[in-house]
């Protein structure tokens, strides 16, 4: 089938096999131009299909030579009906690993889930022995909790009152207002049983109590702080609730891993374009004034160029992991720079949808959008005729 981006809001309903092939390609020669990590060999990643969690993937297989195992829910392809591209992202890691002489299986489903859990841990068992690194990249709205049956829902919203602020349309280039109501105190329960370090400490709960984890063996949370401007709706909102629960889960976890030496460390990363990222309103607006700056400073990244930042200088840099006050890996310091953010409080000011072209990066947001759904590669002709029945290998 001839398959094209169909666009509703700010999701793609379609995904590109060739696109999302590239992609992964594009992220494996990156790494492999950095040179050899001499870090982790046994690798799990729980949401390892896109975004940060791909990028881990890739990473600890092609920086450090790991084994991988990828734990993620995307939707396969169906005759006429194209797979979401995660699905896509995985097939593609799983055939270049492959090639590569690496191990990597892949296990399709909801990671919040007992029974993925177990299925899980057998595979390890089976296969890898004991695990080395964890890597924990979940990004679901919603999450059933495997004791209670309950179905959690997370909200995106500001606490204590109403916030107003810019936001843009990605797609036309229109500023507008947007206005956020206040969260209750049930929005910001859920929001932590989604996003917060309860299911994580499940996770590593769970690996250690089946003796899967390698002495020294360490895990990965990911999380956001930002700037000012994004505060109210992230960072003091109902997500901020939840990333302040997943890093305090962090010391937690390295408390119950003290008999093998393990630890526990949230890694805060920078403002990047996701899907989840481009559901918040006012982040568009901030991520395309950012890019603009940090394209012309020179110290822009994506998600891979993070990841091994991450892994070559923090992880695996034969010294002590540098940590911020709060106990937290910091990758995100060139988005913080006095300077960056500077710039960008002003630029906010002053942008509208007549300037926006000028003042921010709306074209490199548009085009980091399609790129994530295998879209605007130039290495691929998308008038070609192609197969969205693509299967995940191990799958």
């Amino acid at each position: 089938m001839i398959i094209e981006p169909r666009m509703r809001g700010f999701i793609c309903l379609t995904a590109h096999p060739k696109g999302c092939e590239q992609s992964v390609k594009n992220q494996i020669e990156y790494v492999k131009s950095k040179g050899k990590i001499e870090g982790a060999k046994k690798v799990l990643v729980i949401g390892s299909s896109t975004g940060f969690g791909l990028a881990s993937r890739i990473t600890s297989a092609f920086g450090c030579d790991a084994a991988t195992i990828g734990v993620f829910f995307e939707k396969p392809p169906q005759e006429g009906k194209t797979a979401s591209p995660g699905w896509y992202n995985s097939a593609a890691f799983e055939q270049e690993a492959t090639k590569a002489g690496l191990y990597a299986k892949s296990i399709n489903g909801d990671a919040f889930s007992n029974e993925v859990k177990q299925q899980t841990l057998d595979l390890i068992k089976a296969d890898l022995g004991k695990i080395d690194l964890v890597i924990y990249s979940l990004a679901s709205p919603v999450r059933m909790h495997p004791e209670t049956g309950v179905l959690h829902r997370s909200t995106l919203k500001p606490i204590g009152a109403t916030f107003t602020n810019k936001t843009v349309d990605f797609h036309t280039g229109k500023v507008s207002q947007v206005t956020i109501e206040p969260a209750n105190q049930e929005d910001i329960d859920n929001t932590v049983v989604v996003m917060g370090g309860e299911d994580w400490a499940m996770w590593m709960e769970a690996l250690k109590k089946e003796n899967l984890l390698a002495d020294n063996a360490m895990t990965l949370a990911y999380s956001y702080i930002g700037p000012a401007v994004t505060e109210p709706v992230y960072r003091k909102g109902t997500i901020g609730r939840a990333k302040d629960h997943l890093e305090a889960t962090a010391f937690s976890i390295t408390d119950s891993l003290k008999e093998i030496g393990g630890k526990a460390y949230v890694s805060v990363n920078k403002a990047l374009v996701t899907q989840a990222s481009s559901a918040i309103p006012v982040i568009p607006l901030y991520i395309s004034l950012l890019y603009k700056i940090m394209k012309a400073e020179g110290i822009h990244e994506g998600c891979i160029e993070q990841m091994q930042r991450l892994y070559s200088e923090r992880l695996y840099n034969d010294s002590e992991i540098p940590l911020d006050d709060k106990g937290r890996i910091r990758i995100d310091d060139w988005e913080m720079r006095a300077d960056v953010q500077e710039k960008i409080a002003k630029l906010w000011e002053e942008s509208t949808t007549e300037n926006l072209i000028e003042l921010g990066d709306l074209e490199g947001y548009k085009q980091d959008f399609l790129n994530l759904f295998g879209f605007g590669f130039k290495e691929v002709d998308y008038l070609t005729d192609t197969n969205e029945m693509i299967g995940v290998p191990s799958i």
